[in-house]
């Protein structure tokens, strides 16, 4: 059971690696790290375990894990006795993710009310068969409105629970 629950983790560690990699515009290995990390949870991953199951090289494996502490997407703690270091994701990644998210839809929303305003005074001076069809900047902003709403809900109960996603 246990090989079984290690080779879908590593399946989703690839999966999840494969997006980060793209929305985070991560190098390959640092998406994987990230990925492990993620899918290892409270616990920890160690620098370790990370050579050995990402089959890395040590030298790659902190290059990353120093990038990754840089953007602040990871930290570590350390237990009594213990020289390790254990990484975790930072508990306000997925905030900072989720700010991005809604700064890049409020400037989209901007971008169409500017467009939707010129093609309304652009109408005004136009026959039928000219005038822009103006529905979509309608349907799009409200989409964009409700997203954001739904968004900002989910960021607020995140920071109110602060909890360890």
């Amino acid at each position: 059971m246990k090989n079984n629950n290690c080779k879908e983790k590593m399946a989703l560690v690839e999966k999840l690696g494969v997006h980060l990699e793209n929305r985070e515009q991560l190098a390959p290995v640092a998406a994987r790290i990230l990925s492990y990390i993620i899918l290892t949870g409270k616990k920890g991953a160690t620098f370790e375990d990370m050579v050995t199951i990402l089959c890395a090289s040590k030298s790659t494996i902190s290059t990353h894990l120093n990038h990754l502490q840089d953007l602040k997407k990871i930290v570590y703690f350390t237990k009594t006795g213990d020289r390790k270091k254990y990484f975790t994701i930072n508990s306000d990644m997925i905030v900072q993710h989720i700010d991005t998210m809604i700064n890049e839809w409020k400037e989209v929303k901007s971008l169409h009310l500017e467009i939707k305003n010129y093609k309304e005074a652009f109408n005004t001076h136009e026959t039928e068969e000219e005038k822009f069809e103006l529905n979509f900047h309608d349907n799009y902003i409200k989409f964009i409105d409700e997203a954001s709403a739904s968004i900002e809900e989910l960021r607020s109960k995140l920071t109110d629970n602060k909890s360890n996603y």
